[in-house]
């Protein structure tokens, strides 16, 4: 895996933030929180969390233009639902209370492994938010299940963790996993780019994905 480094309380305004450096991939996630919820859950006694992802334009080689310019595409909306999904997973809605955790994922940097590094970020940045509004008094401290994302691939033949661009870009099998920190598969995306994949080589990636998030479980 990549050096991986957090930088926490990156901004002033949101409830929690932190900057998260997988390689030369750089993520700002910030945790907002918003005393009421979408229409669907009102009265329920429910919170909800979603999420926002997106990239600045200058974060790839090639100057991308803004989405606030040019409406979100098909790729940052499914993303964005990835995070938002796989966010829920660490905790029953109705211990949040009414509330919603609104979090922004942006990519300031991208070289690989953007969606990756914001689910890692994002549950680190919402368990924190959670430590914050205890101390305030707002709310108990909800049961959760951590989580945390990475990407492998097969690379010229070869099993390998945390893609960067260039391996991404070249990778016969391409995958993204997100698990808990008891090894249970909240979502596994996998793609064979040039012929089908044996059954083992699947095996081998959620091998290395469980080795890859115990690392990032560490730093928490």
């Amino acid at each position: 895996m990549r050096p991986v480094t957090i930088v926490r309380d990156f901004q002033i305004g949101p409830t929690s933030s932190l900057l998260i450096k997988m390689g030369n991939t750089h993520v700002l996630c910030a945790v907002s929180v918003e005393e009421k919820v979408p229409p669907f859950l009102k009265g329920q006694g429910k919170g909800w969390i979603t999420a926002e992802y997106g990239m600045l334009p200058g974060a790839t080689n090639t100057r991308m233009q803004r989405e606030a310019a040019r409406g979100r595409s098909g790729r940052t909306y499914e993303i964005q639902r990835l995070i938002g999904r796989s966010l829920r997973m660490m905790v029953e809605l109705d211990q949040l209370g009414e509330r919603t955790f609104r979090i922004d994922c942006d990519v300031l940097n991208a070289d690989g492994g953007t969606r990756t590094a914001s689910i890692t970020g994002a549950a680190m940045a919402l368990h924190a938010a959670f430590v914050k509004l205890v101390e305030a008094g707002a709310m108990d401290m909800p049961k959760f299940t951590r989580i945390a994302a990475i990407s492998a691939g097969i690379v010229d033949g070869e099993a390998k963790l945390d893609l960067d661009y260039i391996e991404d870009s070249n990778a016969e099998v391409d995958a993204n996993f997100v698990l808990t920190d008891n090894g249970d598969i909240v979502e596994a995306q996998t793609t064979a780019e040039g012929a089908p994949m044996p059954r083992a080589q699947l095996n081998e990636l959620l091998d290395l994905a469980e080795k890859g998030v115990a690392e990032l479980f560490q730093l928490w």
